[in-house]
């Protein structure tokens, strides 16, 4: 296989999973959530940040949405983070995260405070939106972190 050919098989990796997360928390703003209920998967594109202990992901949403109904039915969640361009190169070039986790509405006034600073340092355009009574913040507990690079090379961070 040459240096550049696509892998046909997957390959167990050896980056430092959370290393690359802080940096994809630094260069990337938007996540890709997926929830379920009654066996119905829905996607959803959020505005996420990570909390300061990297073992929490918020992101805001508004509370008549599907998303938020899911969430409320089912806690269970998965994410998706990548730095893909949609060029040739990102075969082997793009990296991928996928973030399994539990999510819940953060209600209590002075964490929803703290962690409402914490996604709007990240998303200051959206300070109005999520300061809004309409929108929950949501705080998602990461289970398990897989981190996909060169097409098919996979490493695993567990919490």
């Amino acid at each position: 296989m040459s240096k550049d050919a696509i892998p046909t098989t997957t390959s167990t990796g050896t980056v430092s999973v959370l290393a690359r997360l802080e940096s994809f928390d630094r260069s990337q703003r938007h996540a890709v959530l997926a929830t379920a209920w009654n066996n119905r998967p829905h996607v959803s594109l959020v505005a996420f940040a990570l909390t300061p202990d990297r073992q929490g992901l918020l992101f805001a949403t508004p509370k008549n949405t599907t998303k938020y109904q899911n969430l409320i039915r089912n806690s269970r969640v998965s994410l998706a983070i990548d730095n893909r361009e949609n060029s040739t190169e990102d075969y082997l070039g793009a990296e991928a995260f996928t973030l399994f986790g539990k999510a819940r509405e953060v209600r209590q006034k002075l964490a929803r405070t703290t962690m409402s600073a914490i996604l709007t340092l990240k998303h200051p355009a959206l300070k109005e939106f999520i300061e809004a009574p309409t929108t929950a913040l949501i705080l998602v507990k990461i289970e398990r972190c897989l981190h996909i690079g060169k097409f098919q090379t996979i490493s695993e961070w567990k919490i």
